[in-house]
Order: C-alpha cells, then sequence, then structure tokens
C-alpha cells in the first residue's frame, strides 16, 4: 500500500489521458449493446445498464486480465431470454448468481486453461449457433412484430413478416428504421477516420432516434423506469429455486457459456496488444464474482464482450483503469440520464442485434472451411444446428461428442501391408488398431493371398484392442484350418486393451 501514491502519480502523468479517452470510447459502445441485449433478453432496459456497470466497477476492479471489457454481451441473451420465459424475470438473479459461483469454485479450481482446450470446430458452431439464434430472433422486433418461442415458430412466420410490412404502416415503419439502421452501421465503415472514432452503433442509434422523432413514425421505442424500481435482490422465497433440478441445470449451462465466452475472448484480446497476459484462473474467478454481484442485484450474466474489448485496446488503452472509468460513465448516465433510452427505437436495438448474430455466424470463414475441411466444417454446422433447433447446452455437448468421435478416428491410424518373400507372405500392421478400425482391419486380412506360410509382424503396432486382438486370432486360426503355418508375434511394448 505504501506505493499506491507513486503508482497513482505514475498513471496520472504517463497514461491517464489514454485510458480517460479509451474509456468514452467503450462507454459509446457499451450503451446501446448493454439495452439492446437487456430487450432481447426479455428484461428491462435499465438492466442492461446495471450489468454493464457490475462489469467495469466489479470486474473491471478484479485481477486476471488488463485489457479486456466485461458487461451483458449477446451470446447469453438467448439463453437469458429462454430463462426468462420459463422461470420468470425474478428467478434470474438466483440463476446469475448461482453461475457466478460456480464460476469462481472453477476459478479457484483452475479450471480457466481447460477451456482452451475445446475443439475450435465446437467454438466456432457454438459462435454460428448463438449467432444464427440471434439473427432469426431479431427479425421479429425489427418488424416490431412479438417473437415466437422455438425455431419452427420462427421459420414458420417469416412470411408473415414480410406480407405485415406491405399491409401495415406501423410494421413498414419499424422495417424502415431496421433497414436504415444496418445502412448506417455498414456506410460507417467507409467514412473518415476521425469521424470513425464515434461508434457505428452509437451513430446509428443518434440517426434513427432522430428520424424517428423528427417524423414522428409509429415505431415502439425502449419503456424506461428507474434504477430503483429494475434492481430486484432476490428474496427468501427465491432462494428454494436451488432445488429445482431445471434451474440447476440453467445454473451450470450459464456458467459454462459465460465462462467460455470470457476464456475465447481473452485468448483474443491478449493477440490484440503487448502488454500482460491474462491469467485465466483468475479472470474466471473475476468473471465469477462479477455475476454474483449481478445477480444479487437481480441484474443480466456478466461475460467479457470481444467487441468492447476489441474497441478498448483499438482506442489506444494503456491500463485497466480504462474499463473501470467506462464503468464510471455507465453510472452517470444511469443515474442523470436515463431518459435518454426512452428515444432509442425497438428496431434499431433489433438490427444492431442482428448485425452483431450475423457476424457471429461468420459466413466468410465457415464457407472456405466446408471446402478445405468438410469434417471440421460439418462439426461447425452440427453443433450450430444443435444449438438452433434444441438448446445452447444440448447443441455444445452434440458438437463435442462429434469432435471427440473424430479424434478418436483420427488416432485409430492403422496400415496393413503384405509381400511375397518366396513361398511365405509376410503381413505388416502397424499404427493403432482399435475397434474403430476394425473393418478396415477385417477387409485387409482376408485380402493376403493364400500361401503355405504367413508371418504376421505386429512390430510397428502402438495400441491392440481387445476386438482387433480378437479379430487378429480368429484370423490366423482359420489360415491354420486350411493348412497354413502362421508366426504370429506380439512384441512386449504393443499396448493392449480388453
Amino acid at each position: 500500500m505504501s506505493d499506491l501514491p507513486t503508482r497513482f502519480t505514475t498513471w496520472l502523468r504517463r497514461d491517464a489521458a489514454a485510458d480517460f479517452g479509451a474509456s468514452l470510447v467503450v462507454f459509446l459502445v457499451a450503451v446501446p449493446l448493454c439495452v439492446g441485449v437487456a430487450v432481447a433478453s426479455g428484461a428491462p432496459a435499465e438492466l442492461g445498464i446495471v450489468t454493464g456497470i457490475v462489469g467495469g466497477l466489479g470486474v473491471g476492479l478484479l485481477p486476471g486480465s488488463t485489457m479486456q471489457v466485461s458487461g451483458p454481451s449477446p451470446a447469453p441473451a438467448v439463453l437469458v431470454a429462454e430463462a426468462v420465459s420459463r422461470h420468470g424475470l425474478a428467478a434470474l438473479g438466483v440463476i446469475v448468481l448461482g453461475a457466478g459461483l460456480l464460476q469462481v469454485l472453477m476459478g479457484l479450481l483452475r479450471l480457466g486453461r481447460w477451456f482452451q482446450a475445446i475443439s475450435p470446430s465446437v467454438v466456432r458452431g457454438m459462435l454460428a449457433g448463438i449467432g444464427l439464434v440471434l439473427l432469426l430472433g431479431q427479425l421479429y422486433p425489427f418488424f416490431g412484430a412479438a417473437q415466437p418461442k422455438n425455431i419452427v415458430g420462427k421459420l414458420a412466420g417469416l412470411p408473415g413478416l414480410v406480407t405485415g410490412a406491405l399491409d401495415r404502416w406501423s410494421v413498414a415503419a419499424s422495417a424502415l428504421i431496421g433497414v436504415l439502421t444496418l445502412l448506417v452501421l455498414v456506410a460507417w465503415q467507409r467514412m473518415p477516420a476521425k469521424l470513425r472514432q464515434v461508434p457505428g452503433a452509437l451513430a446509428a442509434v443518434v440517426v434513427t432516434a432522430t428520424v424517428v422523432a423528427v417524423a414522428g413514425l409509429p415505431v415502439a421505442t425502449v419503456q424506461v423506469g428507474g434504477l430503483g424500481a429494475v434492481i430486484s435482490p432476490p428474496d427468501m422465497g427465491q432462494w428454494s429455486l436451488f432445488t429445482d433440478p431445471a434451474v440447476l441445470g440453467t445454473i451450470i449451462t450459464f456458467a459454462l457459456v459465460a465462462s467460455a465466452e470470457s476464456m475465447f475472448s481473452a485468448a483474443a484480446v491478449d493477440r490484440l496488444h503487448t502488454g500482460p497476459a491474462t491469467r485465466y484462473n483468475t479472470e474466471l474467478a473475476a468473471q465469477g464474482a462479477g455475476n454474483v454481484v449481478s445477480g444479487a442485484l437481480g441484474a443480466l450474466p456478466v461475460t467479457a464482450v470481444i467487441v468492447r474489448s476489441a474497441a478498448n485496446v483499438q482506442a489506444g488503452a494503456r491500463t485497466k483503469a480504462s474499463r473501470v472509468l467506462h464503468g464510471v460513465w455507465l453510472l452517470l448516465f444511469a443515474v442523470f440520464l436515463p431518459e435518454l433510452l426512452a428515444l432509442v427505437p425497438l428496431p434499431t436495438l433489433a438490427a444492431l442485434l442482428a448485425h452483431a448474430g450475423w457476424k457471429l455466424l461468420n459466413l466468410r470463414e465457415l464457407v472456405p472451411l466446408l471446402r478445405t475441411q468438410r469434417v471440421e466444417g460439418a462439426i461447425v454446422l452440427l453443433t450450430a444446428g444443435s444449438i438452433a433447433a434444441i438448446d445452447l447446452l444440448t447443441g455444445v455437448i452434440i458438437g463435442l461428442l462429434a469432435a471427440i468421435a473424430k479424434t478418436a478416428w483420427d488416432v485409430s491410424r492403422l496400415s496393413v501391408k503384405w509381400h511375397h518373400v518366396g513361398d511365405r507372405v509376410c503381413v505388416r500392421l502397424g499404427g493403432i488398431a482399435t475397434f474403430l478400425r476394425l473393418p478396415r482391419l477385417l477387409a485387409a486380412l482376408h485380402a493376403v493371398p493364400d500361401a503355405r506360410r504367413v508371418e504376421l509382424d505386429l512390430s510397428e503396432l502402438r495400441h491392440l484392442d481387445d476386438a482387433c486382438r480378437q479379430a487378429v486370432e480368429s484370423w490366423a486360426e482359420q489360415r491354420r484350418r486350411s493348412n497354413t503355418e502362421v508366426d504370429l508375434s506380439l512384441p512386449e511394448r504393443v499396448s493392449v486393451s480388453g
């Protein structure tokens, strides 16, 4: 503590200006996304701001990562919307708090690094699946319509959205504001560099809110109340939800998804800067602590958000003070200027999240992957499709099982070669012989020509499981019954499972 004044003085002299500017950029990026995620989750808009404050002032102050910025994210919004629909908004605090406690435990058990061992194909599939669900779900508020609860309803209702825009002016107006939002987002990337210092999402919100207000369009806007009305700590009756198996499953899903997104984000952000690398276990515990606080306030789950984190780095942040300051600006905004949220059109938020979903879908990388690595691409499609059709946790589990099966198949490399030496046939097996390769092994052995003597050489085998061992012995016995002399040797170094 004795060097704290010195460190603060050094920060003021060397890093304060850069961190101050970066924090304002991150704040401007965070406001529309915080509100959009909350609305997409079926929660009051102010809860998104509260969650952003927790991410900035809570997680931001804790050790783990330097440049990573936390808050509400579009990815868990899919889970939150499902949880709110199933258990009610009042249960959200208990679920988020429970997930946070589980994350803290995982961090203390040093499980943070294990998230890096997940197959990249499953990660891509998870992000693509979340992007697909976001994209399909936000099409409905884009047109000012209510969102169906399942994927079948969402797909079946798409034609009705188009016909509704042709028949009703309010639907058409919502669609026009959504399209305008997307046009601003795309056009903003071609603006001069100085102008692009203002985030495109904020520019889209300002432009569309101005158009709606000036033209008096019949477009729904964000419903605003006070912070005191939305902050709702879990009461005593809600703690009994911890005994509900369905709620426990939701808590585990929240914890895994939030942890995965935060750890994947940390790996990506570390590649963007040259400062201290993320301490994964510490960061996982910090994210959990943030969710404990967020859950205690009845707010949304906190995760690291790659969009805000990248904006923080690109804006020139030097220390973690920038992410803390962005939380300060969110707090001041929530206290003194919450009425500005009432000007934000709901189709604008839907378009922002649909745009985020499109980027998560990432067809630019998926299409080449399907062309060059079909199996990996198939795992991505299987994971994404399962998430969209069933739910996120089930989809990820299906993807992981597919990736494990592919790995097992890949490592079960088996070669069967034979050649004639006089009146003998020498057969050599190499690699790993497991039940996965049993059909190929049997076909190769049956293709060995007849001879007076067969030498079966297993010296290059690294592993022989019980199924393949029995198949080899059965084949040898069949040859012996046909008056063929079979020499079968199994060196001691070959591992045998059975």
